[in-house]
């Protein structure tokens, strides 16, 4: 029987991209209609990461304008359709992404997104950054019933890339994607720079890195080298 190759599974926003400045510029279109002041690119890492729904909460929050919960449906609606229009204007991969996901695809890797983005937009998004085709999977909100943390999001996405689980390592940014992997009994390689007010070494990953050049070594440490080289 064939052995399965080892994969990386990727969180996006946060992870593999820097979308922050689409997701903030949405925002404040939303309340810009409301008459309440534009959230500073800076206030990002206390806003961002843990979906459309809450990104609006926060952000009407911090304007002093908590939302009633009728409201939030129909603002999140509005929010994912200008969002979509613009989902790659100021958004980018971050520095040495692009090089880490040709590094591992070429040495055997097989390479897949776990994102709890709609399945659609992380598709659309990682079209527009010209990366969707190094993957062998991309699930999001809406590909399975669950979504991160629920580790069933993970196998499933691992399954649908048809990698080898025993040889699966998560990255991400967030203690969503830990304990997504912790859950899951697999590996995870935490970015420093990603969206979260928690240090990620406090959340105890496998390991830290800081930029994607460190992603190898990261990973041949969890996997062991000889892992590496037979694929």
């Amino acid at each position: 029987m064939t052995q399965r190759p080892p994969i990386l599974v990727f969180d996006l926003d946060g992870t593999l991209a820097d979308t922050a400045g689409d997701l903030i510029s949405t925002l404040n279109v939303l309340l810009a209609r409301e008459g309440l002041p534009a959230v500073a690119r800076s206030e990002a890492r206390s806003l961002v990461g843990a979906g459309a729904r809450v990104l609006i909460e926060r952000g009407f929050a911090l304007n002093g304008a908590p939302l009633a919960p009728e409201r939030i449906d129909p603002l999140v609606a509005d929010f994912l359709e200008h969002y979509e229009s613009r989902i790659a204007e100021e958004s980018a991969l971050f520095p040495g992404a692009r090089a880490a996901l040709e590094r591992f695809s070429g040495a055997g890797f097989r390479l897949a997104v776990c994102t709890n983005k709609p399945e659609r937009l992380a598709r659309l998004l990682l079209g527009k950054l010209d990366v969707a085709d190094r993957f062998a999977a991309i699930c999001g909100r809406g590909t399975f019933p669950m979504h991160k943390p629920d580790p069933r999001t993970l196998a499933l996405t691992i399954e649908a890339a048809a990698g080898d689980p025993r040889r699966a390592v998560m990255v991400g940014d967030s203690k969503t994607d830990i304990d997504t992997a912790r859950a899951a009994g697999a590996p995870v390689v935490a970015v420093d720079f990603g969206y979260t007010d928690t240090p990620v070494a406090a959340l105890a990953p496998d390991q830290v890195i800081s930029h994607f050049d460190d992603l190898w070594a990261a990973t041949r440490a969890i996997l062991g080298l000889s892992a590496i080289e037979r694929t």
